[in-house]
């Protein structure tokens, strides 16, 4: 009888790793990293990932971290774990899941209760539902359930619908316009117009100059001053983009989260993929690439980093 080889989608990834007992910040700062990456933690010992590019190089990066924290830890990929089938790993991260996903409802409930509802709890919830979303491998029965919810909430609310028509309006009025960004441009600006580009202004042109004053029409984005779209309070460029013009493709969410923990440096998310990106840049800037040219390229590492997302 041929023996049948395994799946990629049965292929599983583990991480195992011992710290300090000293190092209890640290412990705590792996724990919330493994959360955020929906790793399950398996009784004998170590944490388990479905086989992914993504959630590989989670595992290699955070195991980069312990062993900088004088730990030890090893990355595994193995075909399957002996005292746990497939099937019953599969059910373990469905029911991890669909558990993310009945808190969030209740927290929803509790939003559509209060006497104080407002576009911005409802804009985290939808956030929360994106991050859950992204590691929700096994496609959880709560996910279409509470994305049901969602979308009836967002009919029915009046001050969330007039948000949508101000960014529609707000659209109308950016097409086909001059953009202005500061010279040598590094993931914030060029993932800012890639976004421009696709969801906002598909005509957009860009230029370059640390003085918007010299150009009048034109839009600023990422620019230390003459106002336009930059940073607002923890928020990248590319986030106030998405929040201004009310994008919210679950992909593009998805970027946001790696764009700005790659700009801000403060891994919010625990997206460590942009930080790769923006050494490229930073390599083209270097050598002597026009603007222009490290604009288009860099655009099309945002386009396939989109692309890699879901």
């Amino acid at each position: 009888m041929p023996v049948t080889e395994p799946s990629e989608n049965t292929a599983w990834i583990v991480l195992m790793f011992n710290l300090p007992t000293t190092q209890a910040s640290q412990r705590v700062e792996v724990w919330r990293k493994l959360k955020r990456y929906g790793a399950l933690p398996l009784e004998s010992g170590g944490y388990l990932l479905p086989n992914n590019p993504q959630t590989l190089e989670h595992f290699e990066w955070l195991a980069v971290a312990i062993r900088k924290f004088k730990g030890r830890a090893s990355v595994l990929r193995v075909q399957s774990v002996d005292d746990c089938p497939d099937d019953a790993l599969r059910r373990d991260f469905v029911d991890a899941r669909s558990k993310d996903y009945e808190q969030l409802q209740s927290e929803l409930k509790k939003v559509l209760k209060s006497s104080k509802r407002t576009v911005g709890a409802l804009a985290r919830i939808r956030k929360r539902f994106s991050e859950i979303s992204t590691i929700d491998f096994f496609n959880s029965p709560g996910r279409s359930r509470l994305e049901a919810v969602l979308a009836r909430t967002e009919e029915g609310q009046p001050s969330l619908s007039n948000s949508q028509r101000n960014a529609q309006r707000a659209r109308k009025e950016y097409l086909n316009r001059m953009w202005i960004t500061r010279p040598r441009p590094g993931i914030d600006r060029v993932s800012s117009a890639w976004l421009i580009t696709h969801f906002i202004d598909k005509n957009a042109k860009f230029v370059f100059d640390n003085d918007p004053a010299r150009h009048p029409k034109a839009v600023p984005f990422d620019m230390f001053h003459g106002g336009g779209f930059g940073h607002r309070g923890d928020d990248c460029t590319f986030e106030t983009l998405c929040k201004e013009f009310q994008i919210r493709d679950p992909k593009v969410q998805a970027v946001a989260q790696i764009v700005h923990d790659a700009d801000l440096e403060d891994e919010e998310f625990g997206r460590n993929e942009g930080t790769g990106l923006d050494r490229v840049l930073v390599g083209w800037a270097k050598q002597n690439v026009s603007d222009e040219e490290l604009l288009g390229r860099g655009m099309q590492l945002i386009e396939g980093l989109y692309n890699a997302q879901g």
